[in-house]
């Protein structure tokens, strides 16, 4: 039994090199889903287990604690306004930003803004007021996760795309760490002993 050469184009290309799979990482659009991935991950982990560890040392009860476990519903009821993020246009920063761009520097200002209104609050003063900050740093956090998967499809050819999700995923989850990590580094100020 004879058997035909595969011909097919796959077949003949060479393969290519581990510098040149590698390279595909530092291409220019791929490093700014690197960067948005960062500043994604951030937030997450702020509103989530770094904002517990803060309301504990602050003094808040348990019961008031297990309440703020709530506050991570927007990431999983983002699929709810998508769509409208989609296909709505946010008056002023779509004109000068185009509509992805719009959406990411709109989401990002609101952000910083519910950010710092979670930082200048007290937890053992005015629970309420964090539940407040840290929820709108939930829904901003997962409306700025909406755009930048959306522009990150969009922006990225074919062949980048595979790099640019594992960079957004590891600047993601490095983005958490560091957040996480920041309420680490207070306490080990604060209590010499864990150093």
């Amino acid at each position: 039994m004879t058997t035909t050469p595969d011909t097919s184009d796959a077949a003949l290309q060479p393969r290519a090199s581990w510098r040149d799979s590698m390279a595909v990482y530092l291409q220019p659009r791929v490093l700014i889903v690197l960067m948005l991935g960062l500043s994604s991950g951030l937030p997450l982990a702020l509103s989530g287990s770094t904002l517990l560890v803060w309301m504990r040392e602050s003094g808040v009860d348990l019961g008031t604690i297990g309440l703020f476990a709530l506050v991570g519903t927007p990431y999983t009821l983002k699929f709810l306004w998508a769509p409208l993020v989609d296909a709505l246009h946010v008056p002023f920063f779509t004109r000068a930003f185009g509509r992805r761009r719009g959406w990411l520097v709109f989401s990002q200002l609101l952000l910083i803004a519910a950010i710092l209104l979670l930082a200048l609050t007290d937890p053992a003063r005015s629970p309420l007021f964090v539940a407040l900050g840290a929820l709108l740093v939930a829904t901003m956090s997962s409306t700025q996760d909406i755009v930048v998967d959306a522009f990150r499809v969009e922006s990225l050819p074919e062949s980048e795309q595979a790099a640019g999700m594992a960079s957004y995923v590891a600047a993601y989850r490095i983005g958490m760490l560091i957040s996480t990590a920041g309420i680490g580094c207070g306490a080990m100020w604060r209590w010499p002993r864990w150093c």
